[in-house]
């Protein structure tokens, strides 16, 4: 009995492809095999490291200062003890009491009364003074009525003082300076008038004139009324 086979399942058939494949594949083989190459390693030199190098520390050198001990102060001299013999009396101090009984009697010495003296401000130039003296009719501010009270002052002079005198008395003409003071009391009225003028009659004229000022509202320091120095110079024309 014949075995019958189908063609494609015969691989003699095949043999030529077969061949030439493994004929490849080996020439492939043998192709790297001539192509590999090889080399030499080299290494490169580090140096030489050197590790106590880095792991030394330096240490500063320190010295201990021993702190000085002060000195212990001698003891303190014991104090004398005075012995006393037991026949020997000592004198104790016998302390009162100062509390009352009901019964006694308190007595009361009497009581003198002090007067009470009262401060003496004494008296204050017109410049310096707190509360300046008001002239009859100024008004305004301290600067306001010192400058009213002058100017009062040299219109009460001009308006009183007779101005035929200097010429009736037989000066030589020129202008003549005369200088006035006085002093505003505590109650108000001009008291202490002093002129120096270059005769005594134009003096005597001026103090007259002077004592013709009205009663003032008096000056004050420290809210009390006080005696206030007031001076000013006038000037006469003799011709």
């Amino acid at each position: 009995m014949e075995i019958k086979k189908n063609p494609k399942s015969n691989l003699e058939n095949f043999s030529k492809i077969f061949i030439q494949i493994g004929l490849v594949l080996t020439m492939f083989v043998v192709y790297k095999a001539i192509e590999y190459k090889t080399y030499d390693k080299t290494y490169g030199d580090l140096g030489v490291v050197t590790m106590n190098a880095e792991m030394e520390e330096e240490i500063p050198i320190t010295e201990r200062v021993e702190p000085v001990k002060p000195k212990t102060p001698p003891p303190p001299t014991p104090e004398k003890i005075e012995v006393v013999e037991d026949e020997k009396e000592i004198e104790e101090t016998v302390i009162e009491s100062t509390e009352t009984d009901e019964t006694e009697a308190i007595v009361v010495e009497e009581i003198e009364e002090v007067e009470e003296v009262e401060e003496v401000i004494e008296d204050v130039s017109f410049m310096i003074i707190e509360d300046v003296p008001v002239f009859p009719g100024c008004k305004g501010d301290k600067n306001e009525l010192k400058k009213c009270f002058s100017e009062k002052v040299q219109k009460h002079f001009s308006r009183k003082f007779d101005a035929d005198l200097p010429n009736e008395l037989g000066l030589s003409p020129g202008r003549k300076r005369v200088f006035i003071a006085f002093k505003i009391d505590r109650n108000g009225d001009i008291v202490n008038i002093q002129a120096r003028a270059p005769h005594p009659k134009i003096k005597s004229e001026v103090v007259s004139v002077m004592n013709q000022l009205p009663k003032m509202k008096p000056g004050r320091q420290r809210g009390k009324p006080v005696g206030v120095k007031y001076s000013i110079p006038f000037t006469l024309i003799v011709e």
